[in-house]
C-alpha cells in the first residue's frame, strides 16, 4: 500500500477530516458537499461551524457530520488518525497523523504555530509530536504560510496585554477589526476593554456566529454575553469597544459600512479609533486602503500592526518549522498552505532539517508517498470555481467570461425588421450598453452614423445574401462591431435580432 496524496487538506474519496474552523478550510462545504456527498468528522467547535452553514441549505440534515473526540484514534477503511492538539488563531486546531499499516505516518500540520500563552486553546502538543518523531514519520505535510519569515510568531498573551495599554489611549469609541474565528482575539479584547471600563459590542454576523459556537463549545466561559447595536446605542462612545468584521477591506462588511458611515449602530466622528487587529492577505491591500482613506475622511484614528503590537500571527515562522522538524524528523516534506514562493522557502528549509527529499506540489498533481521514494505520478483535473448565483461553475464558464468582455468592451444589440426578400423595412435599431450614451448629444451623432453604415452594408448585398438569414446576421453583426473597433478602440459582444416580415 502507498499513501496517494491527493489534496492538502484531509479530503479522499470517501471522507473528510477537518484540521480546524477557518473558512478556507470548511467555508466550501455548503457549495461542495452536494457533489460530493462524503461523510465529515470534525472536533466539536469545527463541527458546530460547519452546522452552522449546513442548516441554511435545504439539503443540509442529509450531510453526515461526525463528531470525533480528539483524544481517541478515527479508523477509516485503512487509515488510522490520530489527533494532535496544535496552538492557531481558533479553538481545537488538530494536526492530523494519518497511519496505513505496513507503510507508514503522514503527519498533515494543519494550520499551527508554538505559543506557550495561546490564551484560548490547547498549547502546540510537543510531548506527542515527538512521540511520532521516535515511531517514526514517512512524511511532514506542513504549513508554508511564513516559511519566508525569521524567528517567531508570538503570542496572544502579548496582544491581551498590548491592547489594553492601548484602549487607555483612546477617550471616544474604540473600533477593532480582527477575523471573526478568532476566539482568542475576542478574550483578549474583552479583558482590555474591561480595564479600561469599557463595554465590548460585536458587529457582523459572522462575529455572532462564531460567538455562539464558541459559547455552546466552552470557550467563552467567564464572559458575560456581548452587547448588540440596539443596546451599544443608548451608552456614551466613550464607554465603548465594537468588535466588528471587515478587516480585510469586504464591501459587505460591518467596517466597510462603518466607513461609509451608513452602518445602523455605529457612527464615528474625529477623535474615534479604528484598530485593524489582523495582517492583510496578500491580494486585499486596494480594499483595505480604500476603506481606511474613507475612515481618515472621517476624522477617525487608525491602527494597524505597522503602529503598534496589535496583533500575531496564528502560522509558524522559521523558527518553529525548525523545531518541528526537530521533534518530528519525518523522512519527506510536502510544503502546502502557502503561495509558491513560501512553499519552496519551506522546502530548502526542509532539507535543511534533514529531509531525504521534498515536494512543492502544483494544483492537480497527484504525489506518491512510499517507503521508497516520494514522487509525482499523474494528473487529476483540478481548477478554481466560482459561485455564479445559486451555482458552482468553473471561472471559464462562459456565462463569466462574457460578462468580463462585456465589462472591458460593452454590449451591443442590433435590430433588424427585413422583407422576405432582405429588404430593410426601417432603419436598424441599436441597444449599446457601455458604450452609448442615448442621451447625450455627443452620442447622438455615433448611433445614427452606425445605424446608416449598417443600412449600406445590407443594400450592397446581392438578393440571394439577404435572403439568407445566417449570411444577413453575420454582414450586419460584423458592420456594427467594426465601427466601434474603429472609433472606440472595442470590441463589443455583439448580438443581431433579425425579424423577417
Amino acid at each position: 500500500m502507498r499513501f496517494f496524496l491527493l489534496m492538502p487538506f484531509g479530503l479522499t474519496g470517501t471522507w473528510a477530516t477537518h484540521t480546524h474552523a477557518h473558512e478556507d478550510h470548511i467555508g466550501a462545504i455548503e457549495h461542495l458537499w452536494p457533489r460530493i456527498k462524503k461523510p465529515l468528522y470534525a472536533t466539536p467547535f469545527t463541527a458546530a461551524r460547519i452546522r452552522q452553514d449546513l442548516l441554511e441549505q435545504s439539503w443540509g440534515t442529509q450531510a453526515k457530520l461526525h463528531e470525533v473526540d480528539p483524544k481517541k484514534p478515527l479508523v477509516l477503511g485503512p487509515f488510522t488518525i490520530r489527533f494532535i492538539d496544535v496552538a492557531h488563531s481558533i479553538p481545537e486546531a488538530q494536526a492530523l497523523a494519518i497511519t496505513a499499516a505496513g507503510v507508514g505516518t503522514v503527519l498533515h500540520t494543519g494550520d499551527w504555530k508554538i505559543d506557550a500563552t495561546p490564551v484560548v486553546g490547547k498549547l502546540t502538543d510537543e510531548a506527542a509530536l515527538r512521540a511520532l518523531g521516535d515511531e517514526g514519520v514517512l512524511a511532514l505535510v506542513g504549513d508554508s504560510t511564513n516559511a519566508m519569515v525569521p524567528g517567531h510568531s508570538g503570542s496572544e498573551q502579548t496582544v491581551r496585554d498590548n491592547l489594553a495599554e492601548l484602549f487607555g489611549e483612546f477617550s471616544g469609541a474604540i473600533v477593532i477589526s480582527c477575523f471573526s474565528t478568532n476566539v482568542a482575539r475576542v478574550h483578549s479584547i474583552y479583558h482590555a476593554a474591561q480595564k479600561c471600563g469599557r463595554q465590548v459590542c460585536l458587529v457582523g454576523r459572522s462575529l455572532w456566529a462564531v460567538e455562539e459556537a464558541a459559547r455552546d463549545s466552552g470557550y467563552m466561559n467567564g464572559l458575560p454575553m456581548f452587547l448588540d447595536g440596539d443596546i451599544a446605542r443608548r451608552l456614551p462612545a466613550e464607554k465603548l469597544v465594537y468588535v466588528c468584521t471587515g478587516s480585510q477591506g469586504e464591501p459587505r462588511a460591518a467596517l466597510a459600512r462603518i466607513s461609509n458611515d451608513d452602518h445602523p449602530d455605529v457612527s464615528l466622528a474625529p477623535g474615534d479609533v479604528v484598530i485593524f487587529s489582523s495582517r492583510t492577505i496578500p491580494g486585499n491591500e486596494r480594499a483595505i486602503e480604500r476603506i481606511k482613506n474613507r475612515l481618515y475622511a472621517l476624522g477617525v484614528d487608525i491602527v494597524t500592526e505597522r503602529e503598534a503590537p496589535v496583533h500575531v500571527s496564528g502560522h509558524p515562522y522559521r523558527d518553529e518549522l525548525k523545531q518541528m522538524y526537530a521533534w518530528v524528523r519525518p523522512r519527506f516534506a510536502v510544503p502546502v498552505h502557502g503561495e509558491r514562493m513560501q512553499m519552496e522557502k519551506h522546502g530548502l528549509l526542509a532539507r535543511e532539517c534533514g529531509v531525504d527529499d521534498a515536494i512543492v506540489p502544483e494544483n492537480g498533481k497527484v504525489i506518491e508517498i512510499s517507503a521508497a521514494s516520494l514522487k509525482v505520478i499523474g494528473d487529476v483535473k483540478s481548477g478554481v470555481l466560482a459561485i455564479e448565483g445559486k451555482r458552482i461553475v468553473e471561472t471559464n464558464h462562459e456565462a463569466i467570461l462574457a460578462r468580463k468582455r462585456i465589462m472591458w468592451n460593452g454590449s451591443l444589440v442590433v435590430t433588424a425588421v427585413v422583407s422576405a426578400g432582405g429588404d430593410l423595412l426601417a432603419p436598424v435599431q441599436i441597444t449599446a450598453l457601455g458604450l452609448l450614451d442615448e442621451n447625450s448629444d455627443l452620442d447622438t451623432g455615433y448611433i445614427d452614423d452606425v445605424i446608416a453604415e449598417v443600412g449600406e452594408k445590407v443594400r450592397n448585398l446581392s438578393k440571394e445574401d439577404r435572403r439568407d438569414d445566417n449570411i444577413l446576421s453575420e454582414a450586419i453583426r460584423v458592420t456594427a462591431r467594426r465601427f466601434f473597433a474603429e472609433r472606440f478602440d472595442r470590441k463589443p459582444q455583439t448580438r443581431v435580432h433579425l425579424v423577417r416580415v
